[in-house]
């Protein structure tokens, strides 16, 4: 990805049902969602010209919008018809899609229940998460300050901007010691996820991941508990205390933006990356660029 800031990227956004210059895409310094986060979104990727699981995505973001209390504006068919438009327009194959949606600068406060419903749609190239040459070797993660709050404080079951911003901090920290990324515990002291990917472990052939009961159910987690199965791994979904991981021998995080990547590090925890994660790397790109794999 070059440095040239995100404002001054060519091409066009969707902006509210309207395919509009990319440099004039642009709201009011007092929108609500600014302020307020009131604002939901989401991270998908085109591979091969195809958004992967674009319609789970789009769902998902309108369910969002209904957590937070609005209802965003269009409907599925309407935005997943955006995404792939704007994809053709960028002229892009593989790509990222982030579809977003806010409250509008109507009214400034922390009431704001007329104020209008925004929804934009942008794509730009975006390669690898994490360094493409460390990554295979497994990327090292600090443990965060900050732990993802009980759902009683939070609407954890929805993908909302405000929910990032401890994400953003423990990532921040963590680069800043050399790391590449934070392990996040949750409330009780459990392990939970990493800054913006799910966390898996293996055992003795066995795979364990954190039950997603205050922190975002990916999908890219459902598939690729799917794809573990469908080779026969036994996949557990349990509550894993950080004593564990001294017994765990890989570890991989998952994500849109992280795809399948080995971890050979948490803290003071080592990991060595081996064949289940090697396997669920190639399964899963297979699974996201199926035209591509049997065209090579």
């Amino acid at each position: 990805m070059s440095n040239v800031p995100f404002d001054q990227l060519d091409g066009w956004i969707w902006f509210n049902g309207e395919f509009v210059p990319w440099k004039d895409a642009k709201i009011h310094v007092l929108t609500h969602g600014l302020h307020y986060a009131s604002s939901v979104f989401e991270g998908e990727r085109a591979y091969g010209g195809t958004i992967f699981k674009l319609r789970e995505h789009t769902e998902r973001l309108i369910e969002s919008g209904r957590i937070l209390g609005f209802q965003v504006p269009y409907s599925v068919d309407e935005i997943d018809a955006a995404c792939n438009e704007l994809l053709h327009r960028q002229g892009f194959t593989d790509a990222y899609v982030r579809p977003i949606a806010w409250r509008g600068s109507e009214m400034m406060g922390v009431a704001a229940q007329k104020n209008r419903i925004n929804v934009a749609i942008a794509i730009w190239q975006w390669p690898s998460y994490f360094d493409p040459e460390q990554r295979m070797k497994g990327i090292r993660l600090d443990l965060a300050e900050y732990r993802r709050p009980d759902p009683r404080t939070a609407p954890s079951k929805a993908k909302a901007s405000g929910l990032y911003m401890i994400c953003t901090i423990s990532k921040h920290a963590a680069e800043a010691k050399g790391y590449a990324d934070a392990l996040m515990l949750d409330w009780r002291g459990q392990v939970a996820e990493a800054t913006g990917a799910n966390v898996f472990f293996t055992k003795n052939g066995v795979i364990h991941t954190p039950t997603p009961d205050c922190f975002l159910d990916g999908i890219t987690r459902r598939t690729v508990i799917e794809l573990a199965k469908r080779r026969g791994y036994e996949v557990n979904v349990r509550p894993i205390m950080p004593e564990e991981l001294d017994g765990f021998e890989e570890c991989f995080l998952c994500g849109t933006a992280a795809e399948v990547t080995p971890v050979s590090e948490i803290a003071h925890w080592r990991f060595t990356p081996g064949a289940i994660t090697r396997q669920l790397v190639e399964d899963y790109m297979a699974e996201v660029q199926p035209k591509r794999m049997a065209a090579e």
